[in-house]
């Protein structure tokens, strides 16, 4: 009887199982409850501008701007406003609790057959890092069109980049 063998030279190493989990997990973890909107971050001047898209999401209700030290953070929540019809013979019953009822009015219709979904619904979380702390007087805030825009004044002011002369060695 003939026996083969078969060189593995990196079966026997955890290296080997590194770059296998390396690809089978992702790289970074993502958060169960929410996404990130999209963002544009610039300076205009002295001011920081950051924009950040957030169409169907109530801006009074469901939008907050926040200063942390040197952090802006705008977080929220984008509800699904698709409506449920409710049969007749599904009405609320005598003394159903008013979470019981909301939670009702909130389900989501379920439509038969294939569905692709790329709309993104629940909370959400942006920070952008100011160059130095920010008073909160200094902060404006607009929504028009789906668009976030928040705008600090004077963040950028005294921080004018400066020159360096660069000299050949000898």
């Amino acid at each position: 009887m003939t026996t083969t063998l078969i060189p593995a030279p990196f079966g026997a190493f955890a290296a080997d199982r590194l770059v296998r989990d390396l690809w089978a997990r992702p790289a970074a973890p993502v958060a169960r409850s929410g996404h990130a909107p999209a963002a544009d971050v610039y300076r205009d001047g002295d001011d920081l501008v950051a924009r950040f898209d957030l169409p169907g999401v109530d801006p009074e209700r469901d939008v907050t701007v926040e200063l942390e030290g040197r952090r802006l953070v705008v977080r929220g929540e984008r509800r699904d406003q698709r409506v449920v019809e409710v049969p007749a013979d599904a009405e609320a019953a005598e003394g159903e609790t008013e979470a019981a009822e909301e939670a009702r009015a909130e389900s989501v219709e379920k439509p038969a057959g294939r569905r692709i979904r790329e709309v993104r619904f629940g909370e959400f979380r942006r920070t952008v890092t100011l160059p130095k702390i920010a008073d909160a007087d200094a902060v404006r805030a607009s929504y028009d069109a789906g668009v976030l825009t928040v705008t600090v004044a004077g963040v950028f002011a005294g921080r004018a980049p400066q020159r360096i002369e660069v000299t050949r060695a000898a």
